[in-house]
């Protein structure tokens, strides 16, 4: 059983050092602007398909994003180590401006004939009620989360790389801004890939919980962003022409985006998600720091806001 931890209990996993000297950076939220108002429905090489992949990501991640904010203010009391602390102070900030940069996108959906009201209104349900934060439960319970959120940024911090060095987004034609706003996002997953586990890691070192949680929560994720797929193509007014079984995405269908580098493929998915069974993982071996920060200081979003 994993003990109870009060606000002066000992943390199980000490001081978080696991990252190298060079990696670590100060993390910090970054004022980005977009606009949105030129988007059209179809912004990945004009591909329905390849672009509601991407879509999924502004139904579901607010809603999750807002979930690790409320998540790790709640553990952030219990945690006495201060360099932890200021990382998950920025983790915090970042992900807090993630979801609200992603919320913006869903105006644009509803303007081109897209109700995302009910797969919003679902994801509501998991991350605020399922999953909620609810008075009475134990640090047990608080602890959970936490793996649960650091099994995420794994694949999270994986989509970021992934992002940052897809070469074939910069060969289609694919909205800048959107492509920006994705490379943001992924330089910053990347950025502070190494938190949760770390805060994991804080409360709990034995890999039993690691890897529990992450069996509970990948294939859950897999599930909500296959449905979110069919969701959208469903609800696309371009191809409301079409029967419904020629609109329902196909697993062919999506290995032939992932062939064209536009999506990762299975197999990609499949291999991250081993890394992180290893008994040595640590995320920082996921994806480089220097190459988030080259790009976060380059990003277009965010000199256009501190213009």
């Amino acid at each position: 059983m994993t003990r109870e931890f009060d606000e002066h209990s000992e943390p199980a996993g000490g001081s978080a050092s696991g990252r190298a000297p060079g990696d670590r950076v100060v993390l910090q939220a970054r004022n980005v602007s977009f606009d949105w108002a030129s988007l059209p429905l179809h912004y990945l090489d004009r591909d329905p398909l390849a672009t509601h992949l991407i879509n999924v990501m502004h139904l579901l991640l607010p809603e999750g994003e807002e979930w690790f904010v409320r998540t790790f203010k709640e553990a952030l009391p219990l945690i006495h180590d201060e360099q932890l602390r200021d990382d998950v102070i920025g983790f915090i900030g970042q992900e807090a401006v993630h979801a609200d940069a992603h919320t913006q996108v869903l105006d644009s959906l509803t303007g081109h004939g897209i109700d995302v009201a009910p797969y919003v209104e679902q994801m509501q349900f998991l991350f605020g009620r399922a999953l909620g934060n609810r008075e009475g439960h134990s640090r047990n319970s608080l602890i959970e989360r936490v793996a649960l959120i650091a099994a995420v940024e794994h694949l999270t911090a994986f989509l970021g790389d992934w992002v940052l060095n897809a070469h074939a987004l910069d060969e289609v034609e694919f909205d800048p801004t959107m492509l920006d706003l994705l490379r943001w996002h992924g330089a910053e997953e990347v950025e502070h890939r190494s938190v949760a586990f770390e805060v994991m890691q804080y409360f709990d070192v034995r890999p039993a919980r690691r890897l529990r949680t992450y069996l509970a929560i990948a294939p859950t994720l897999v599930w909500f962003w296959t449905r979110g797929v069919r969701f959208l193509m469903e609800q696309d007014p371009t191809l409301a022409h079409l029967p419904r079984r020629r609109r329902r995405p196909t697993l062919r269908a999506y290995r032939d985006v992932a062939r064209r580098g536009l999506f990762p493929s299975p197999s990609m998915i499949m291999s991250a998600s081993l890394r992180y069974f290893k008994s040595g993982y640590h995320p920082a071996q996921e994806g480089s720091t220097e190459q988030a920060v080259q790009y976060l200081a380059s990003s277009p979003a965010a000199r256009a806001a501190a213009r």
